[in-house]
């Protein structure tokens, strides 16, 4: 024989005798299960919960895997969360549900409190909201960088505590408009308490076409001069005749978007670098309009 056969010839008997190994491992593993299933019976008949029939078929069914949890964030666990379905807390929130006011309109006519901000949830579904940037820190060339909330600061034994001021705009861009302000320690709440507060203030505006160039009877400006007073800011808000388009600041152009309104000159005087006065005379000014005799 060569010395290639020889190799070979070794070869095969080493892998022939692993083959003998774990064979012989796989008979022993059998018989100790055998064994321990064997345990257990005697110990299931010994206690006369079960026959050794019942048990051996039981044995042969093969065992049910659980599923295995996925891993989820947090936006997931927020989702879920935000999809949590609403149970009513007040009396209001009952008949809404039970279909009692089919609209926002019907229910503010009545002139019912809302108490809960699920109630316009259900009944306007489309409602939009916008952040107003009332923050701001001072720039390297002068002016400030605008930020959603506003932070301010009391002194205390410890140093300084501060607190963070935000303030939201809801509307549907089609005469509902509502406004709230919260604070908080941390930026998200105070958002998300603006938000549930702006929900809770919603209102019904008047619009119509003011303007003797216009006269088209549209409801895309107001029907006349509006003013609203908050702080030492005032709005003066004009009618304005179609294509003209919001005549106003960025800030101030949010909130007559959401409102649904189109076309306005809005003239401001006083200190209007405080936004959030500035936001809260526009919508006073808006709702000085349902207050005029006339009409809706």
């Amino acid at each position: 024989m060569t010395k290639k056969k020889k190799e070979k010839h070794e070869e095969t008997r080493d892998e022939i005798e692993k083959e003998k190994e774990v064979l012989e491992e796989k008979e022993e593993e059998e018989k100790t299960t055998d064994k321990e299933t064997e345990k257990k019976i005697e110990r299931q008949i010994t206690r006369g919960k079960k026959t050794k029939e019942e048990v051996l078929e039981k044995a042969k069914e093969p065992e049910k895997k659980e599923p295995e949890k996925e891993r989820r964030g947090r936006r997931e666990y927020r989702r879920e969360a935000e999809h949590v379905e609403w149970i009513p807390k007040t009396r209001l929130g009952n008949d809404v549900l039970k279909g009692k006011y089919k609209s926002l309109e019907d229910l503010l006519m009545k002139g019912e409190i809302i108490l809960e901000p699920e109630i316009i949830d259900y009944l306007v579904p489309e409602l939009k909201n916008e952040l107003i940037y009332i923050g701001g820190t001072p720039g390297k060339g002068g002016g400030a960088r605008r930020t959603p909330t506003k932070m301010t600061a009391r002194m205390h034994k410890s140093g300084r505590r501060f607190k963070l001021n935000a303030v939201v705009v809801v509307g549907n861009e089609d005469g509902i408009i509502g406004i709230g302000k919260s604070v908080s320690n941390e930026h998200r709440t105070a958002i998300e308490k603006a938000l549930q507060q702006a929900k809770l203030n919603v209102i019904k505006i008047r619009r119509g076409c003011g303007s003797w160039e216009c006269n088209c009877e549209g409801a895309h400006s107001i029907p006349f001069k509006t003013e609203g007073k908050v702080g030492s800011v005032k709005v003066v808000m004009l009618p304005t005749p179609t294509g003209v388009g919001i005549v106003a600041g960025g800030e101030t152009k949010k909130i007559l978007r959401l409102a649904g309104v189109k076309d306005v000159w809005v003239k401001t005087y006083g200190m209007t670098s405080t936004r959030g006065n500035l936001a809260f005379a526009i919508f006073e000014a808006l709702k000085n309009l349902s207050s005029k005799k006339g009409d809706m």
